[in-house]
């Protein structure tokens, strides 16, 4: 396929952060893409000349994007992206903030959209079935699906998100990568049979790429959260959910209200930091942490 030829949208002058709301998007696609290397100069001109912040991943299966611009900017990028007859059909997740919740405007190459190290797993070619919030909503109010069976709540994400906010008696397996994730689904598959279970994760990468394996290696009855936890924030709010969820950019975490908490990560050791942790004296702002207070550091 070609390359995008890129339109020539209408940039604005640039916003001063302390007056504009921005708009801050998450979106992907599972979906063959040959042209990578072409894509790659094209997506930044867009970027740098709608003042977007974040980070593009472009893989071979597919597109991965976090960004942050005015509202204006985004949509006219939005529209771009969406000329790419591959692309047309892109949805994404929103959420708002008074500052743009990246630093810098990054466009990558990668291998795989999100690393699970399992080659023969093509969303393109079959998704697993998916479940959309209010539905989910159902089955949790109820503790059944449609069919009556039970329904278990699957985490996908890494152990320190989890931390963070998690949905109810879900089954977190304490991974610390995404490619651990296979050998833990093949482990539990025997005490899942004959319930319903639903993976999920931020936005729906890990859990598509998830739910897609354990169909693969015997389960019956799998969903992944279509659109993932933000979708479901944004949709139904946070019943049948306990505290807020971990997001890769400044804001740190999401209330279901989809705003910016008060949790942060420690400048040093990267560990997820509460608001009562932050009222403990060993956390000191860009010196130290309760995890990392008296550790040495690399």
């Amino acid at each position: 396929m070609q390359a995008i030829t890129p339109a020539t949208p209408a940039v604005s002058a640039a916003v001063s952060p302390l007056a504009a709301t921005f708009v801050n998007i998450a979106a992907y696609k599972f979906i063959t893409l040959a042209d990578t290397e072409a894509m790659r100069p094209l997506y930044q001109e867009q970027c740098l000349a709608l003042e977007l912040k974040g980070t593009i991943l472009l893989t071979p299966e597919g597109i991965n994007m976090f960004l942050s611009g005015t509202r204006e900017h985004i949509d006219s990028f939005l529209a771009w992206v969406r000329s790419d007859e591959r692309l047309a059909d892109l949805e994404w997740k929103e959420s708002l903030s008074n500052e743009q919740s990246h630093k810098r405007m990054l466009v990558k190459l990668k291998k795989e959209i999100i690393t699970m190290r399992m080659p023969l797993i093509q969303p393109e070619l079959g998704r697993a079935p998916s479940v959309d919030a209010h539905t989910l909503k159902r089955w949790l109010d109820a503790g059944v699906d449609d069919a009556g069976k039970p329904v278990v709540m699957m985490e996908t994400r890494n152990a320190f998100e989890v931390d963070v906010g998690t949905f109810n008696n879900t089954l977190d397996y304490r991974i610390d990568k995404f490619t651990e994730f296979p050998a833990v689904a093949a482990a539990h598959k025997e005490e899942l049979e004959g319930k319903t279970v639903v993976t999920f994760c931020t936005g729906g990468i890990r859990c598509e790429k998830a739910a897609i394996h354990m169909k693969e290696i015997g389960y019956d009855s799998v969903y992944q959260l279509d659109g993932g936890i933000l979708k479901y924030f944004e949709e139904v709010g946070g019943e049948h959910y306990t505290g807020d969820c971990f997001v890769f950019d400044y804001r740190t975490a999401l209330n279901p209200k989809l705003e910016p908490t008060e949790t942060v990560q420690c400048f040093v050791c990267r560990a997820v930091v509460t608001p009562r942790q932050q009222l403990a004296p060993e956390y000191v702002y860009e010196v130290s942490c309760p995890h990392c207070y008296g550790k040495k550091t690399s």
